[in-house]
C-alpha cells in the first residue's frame, strides 16, 4: 500500500465513521500520512484525529478510536494503535512491500508525480525560472511573475559553463535563501550529489541487463530485508507533494539523494553470486530496484534533468 493509497484509506474510514453516525464531521478532502515521530509504532502515522476532534466534540483520543475501528477492517492494514494524544500508528499486513513494489513497477516514472501538472513558463532571473518551471511540474501552481524569494544565481551563463543538467541541480538543490553551490557537480565520484543520483538510476538498469544475461526478470514474490530502500520508495509520493506545498524542490533534491545511496547499498545483493542459482530472493531484489530505478527517474524529470541508462 503506498502512502497515497493509505491516505485515501484512513480518510475512507472517516467517511463511513460520518456515514454511521459515530463522527460528526466535515470529512477533509486530503488526510496526511507519515512515518511515526519519536514514541510512535508501526509503519505510518495520523494526526487527522486530532485535526477532527474540537469540530467532534470529543477528545482526540475518542475520535482515533473510532476511526481505528473501521481502519482494523480495512485490507492492507494488519493493526491500529492509538498513541500520544491522539495518533493514529498503523501496521501494514505482510505482503504490503510487494504490493507497493507492483504499483511503482506499474506507473514507471510516473509513480508519485502529479498527474495534472503542466511545465509552464517563469518570468524573473535564471533561479527564479529555473525554480517556477520545477514548482509547476510539481503540481504546484506559482504566478509566471511571482517572486519565489530565490537567492539569485551566481552566474546568468551557468548552464553554458556546466550544461543543462548539472546548471539545473546547482540552481534546484540549494534551499532558496542559500547560494547554489556549483563545484564539483561534473566530477564523476560520490562527493557529487548529482552524478550519485545519475549513477544509482543507470546501475538499476545495469542489474536488470545483468539479470536478463542470467535469464531472470523482475518479480515481487518474496518479502526483501531492505528497509531504507523500501521506505526511501515509499515515501517518493509525500515528498513530492511536499516539495510542491512548501515551494522548496530542494526538499526532493534531498530525498532523490536518500533513494540513490540506499540503492547503491542494496545493489550488491540482487544479482546471484558465483554458482547461485536465480531464486525468487533474486527477482524479488530486483524488482525493488527497479521500483528505486523509475523513483529515480521520474524525480529527476521534474527537475528536467536527464536520466542516463549508462553512465
Amino acid at each position: 500500500m503506498t502512502p497515497a493509497e493509505l491516505s485515501r484509506t484512513v480518510r475512507h474510514a472517516v467517511c463511513r465513521a460520518v456515514e454511521d453516525g459515530a463522527l460528526r464531521v466535515a470529512v477533509p478532502e486530503t488526510v496526511q500520512v507519515e512515518r511515526p515521530r519519536p514514541g510512535g509504532r508501526g509503519h505510518w502515522a495520523s494526526n487527522v484525529a486530532l485535526r477532527l476532534a474540537r469540530e467532534a466534540g470529543r477528545s482526540a483520543a475518542e475520535v482515533a478510536g473510532i476511526l481505528g475501528r473501521h481502519l482494523e477492517q480495512a485490507p492492507g492494514i494488519a493493526r491500529v494503535e492509538v498513541t500520544g494524544p491522539g495518533f493514529l500508528n498503523l501496521t501494514l499486513a505482510d505482503g504490503s512491500q510487494q504490493t507497493l513494489v507492483r504499483s511503482v513497477l506499474a506507473q514507471g516514472p510516473a509513480y508519485g508525480l502529479p498527474s495534472a501538472a503542466e511545465p509552464r513558463a517563469h518570468d524573473g532571473e535564471l533561479r527564479e525560472r529555473v525554480w517556477g518551471e520545477t514548482l509547476a511540474r510539481m503540481g504546484a501552481r506559482p504566478a509566471p511573475g511571482e517572486r519565489l524569494g530565490v537567492v539569485p544565481a551566481p552566474d546568468q551563463e551557468l548552464a553554458a559553463r556546466l550544461g543543462a543538467d548539472a546548471a539545473r541541480w546547482a540552481l534546484l538543490a540549494a534551499a532558496a535563501h542559500d547560494r547554489p553551490r556549483t563545484q564539483g557537480l561534473l566530477v564523476q565520484h560520490e562527493r557529487n550529489p548529482l552524478f550519485r543520483v545519475r549513477y544509482a538510476h543507470a546501475r538499476a538498469h545495469a542489474l536488470t541487463r545483468g539479470a536478463r544475461a542470467l535469464g531472470f526478470a523482475a518479480e515481487p514474490v518474496a518479502p526483501v530485508d531492505a528497509p531504507a530502500l523500501t521506505s526511501a520508495v515509499a515515501d517518493h509520493p509525500a515528498a513530492v507533494a511536499d516539495a510542491a506545498r512548501l515551494r522548496a524542490p530542494d526538499r526532493l533534491a534531498r530525498h532523490l539523494e536518500t533513494v540513490a545511496d540506499a540503492l547503491l547499498s542494496f545493489q550488491h545483493t540482487v544479482l546471484p553470486v558465483g554458482d547461485e542459482k536465480p531464486s525468487a530472493a533474486h527477482r524479488s531484489r530486483l524488482a525493488l530496484a527497479e521500483a528505486a530505478g523509475a523513483v529515480l527517474a521520474g524525480g529527476l524529470s521534474l527537475f528536467g534533468i536527464s536520466a542516463p541508462l549508462h553512465l
